[in-house]
This record gives C-alpha cells, sequence and structure tokens, in this order.
C-alpha cells in the first residue's frame, strides 16, 4: 500500500506547486505588463524495480518554469508618459534593488525628483548604452516608434525640440528568455540581449497584465479538486491497510 500512497502524495506534491503558479499570476493580475507564469515543464517517470515497472510514480521537472510571451490588453490612456510595446519586444531597466539589468514590459513611466526615468515599480528604465534616462523638464513630450525621446524644454525658446534619449529596447528570439529566481527576464544564461530597436512603441498607451482570471480561478478549482481527491485516496488505503493488518493478526485464544 505503501506504492499507492507515494503515488498520491507525489500528486498532491505536484497540485501544491500548480496552486503556487496560479496564486502569484493572480496577485499579479493588476500589474502593467506582468508576464503570467506557466507551471515547470516535466513529465511521469514510475520507478524500476527488479526489472520491472513499479506503481510508484515521480514528477519530472525539466528546467526551470517558463512564463507566457502572450500580448496583455493594450489600454488607451492618453497619459503622454505612458508607452506600450504593440507586439514582440521589451523595454530595459534596472532593478530598483540594485540587480543586474533586466527586461521589462511595463510601461507607466513617471520622471523622479531626480529627474530619472522609472517605471510604477521604481525600475530605472535604460537607454541603448544600458544607463538610466535622465529626463529634463519639459513642457510637451513625444515618443516615437522606435522608443526615441523629443520634448520642447522648459527653459527652451517657443517650438524648440530636444532629443534627449532613446528607449532601448529589444526582439529577441523566441524561447530565449526566462524568469530567474529575482522574477525578472532575461536571457536562458543569465546575460542579456543587445538592443535593436525593433520593438514598435506606443506612447499614451498601456499594457496589462496577461493574466486570464478566469483561466486561473477554473485551474485553481480544478486544482483543489485533485487535491481533495488524492487526500481521498489516502485515507482510503489507509483504511485498506489497517484492514489487511488486521486480518493477518494471529487469532486470540
Amino acid at each position: 500500500m505503501d506504492r499507492l500512497i507515494y503515488t498520491a502524495l507525489n500528486s498532491l506534491h505536484n497540485r501544491r506547486d500548480s496552486n503556487v503558479t496560479l496564486a502569484q499570476n493572480l496577485a499579479n493580475m493588476n500589474v502593467p505588463g506582468y508576464r503570467a507564469d506557466l507551471d515547470n515543464p516535466g513529465g511521469t517517470r514510475f520507478l524500476d524495480a527488479m526489472d520491472q515497472a513499479n506503481v510508484r510514480a515521480f514528477q519530472l521537472e525539466e528546467g526551470p518554469a517558463g512564463f507566457s510571451e502572450d500580448a496583455g490588453f493594450l489600454d488607451k490612456t492618453d497619459n503622454i508618459l505612458d508607452v506600450a510595446i504593440a507586439d514582440k519586444g521589451y523595454f530595459f531597466m534596472k532593478p530598483d534593488n540594485g540587480g543586474p539589468p533586466a527586461l521589462t514590459r511595463r510601461g507607466d513611466l513617471t520622471r523622479g525628483n531626480d529627474g530619472i526615468l522609472r517605471n510604477g515599480a521604481g525600475e530605472e528604465m535604460l537607454n541603448a548604452q544600458m544607463q538610466p534616462i535622465n529626463l529634463p523638464p519639459f513642457r510637451q513630450i513625444v515618443i516615437n516608434e522606435i522608443g526615441e525621446i523629443i520634448i520642447e524644454p522648459v527653459d527652451g525658446a517657443p517650438g524648440e525640440q530636444l532629443n534627449v534619449a532613446v528607449l532601448a529596447t529589444v526582439v529577441p528570439p523566441e524561447g530565449t528568455l526566462q524568469k530567474g529566481a529575482d522574477g525578472h527576464i532575461r536571457n536562458k544564461n543569465g546575460t542579456m540581449p543587445a538592443p535593436d530597436q525593433q520593438a514598435k512603441v506606443m506612447q499614451g498607451t498601456l499594457e496589462r497584465s496577461n493574466v486570464n482570471a478566469i483561466d486561473e480561478l477554473l485551474s485553481t478549482i480544478d486544482n483543489q479538486r485533485s487535491f481533495e481527491f488524492g487526500m481521498k485516496m489516502i485515507s482510503e488505503t489507509e483504511k485498506i491497510d489497517e484492514a489487511g493488518t488486521s486480518l493477518m493478526q494471529a487469532p486470540m485464544e
């Protein structure tokens, strides 16, 4: 009976991991540009014993979990500092905890008191030289499709325009990225792709997360039912084991 119990316990372990992923996605469904996490890829392996298949099953993991690169809903905000990428591609940013640069789809930008351009998470937006963007005070600002930031400076002559920076972007090859332990997106080997300015930037638009709340909630319900079934299987196995033990006991004289 221990084989059946171990198989059921492995199923419960898998459901727990899946629930963690679902909870993470639901917690971030309102974060602009958030990329939904996916379950760790893998399969089921049956333990071999004496050259025969054993009923004890284990879940195999094939590398780190992935994330969905599907585009989220593009919300027209008309805020001049909201930017989004129309289809594929990423912005470059530096995390607020001082970690190495990473990629992001988040585009709810603000100009800090120090003049640095940051997104809503406090991450510094980077230019093509991987440096923070220092944005001078402006009367008007235009961010064009290739990420160029053109302003009408406060202290400039009427109609004067300055090209002050470029929001670095990249469209990396499909399947080359992953989320690291810090939750940020980089190449699978931990490096960063070089900016290529191939992404199409949209000003006055904000991309929402690509989490589908209905799908996540339905998956949560399905996981809960599977978990309850696994617990019931363990309980029934315990009863069968106790009944078998009772039958094997020597009769009392």
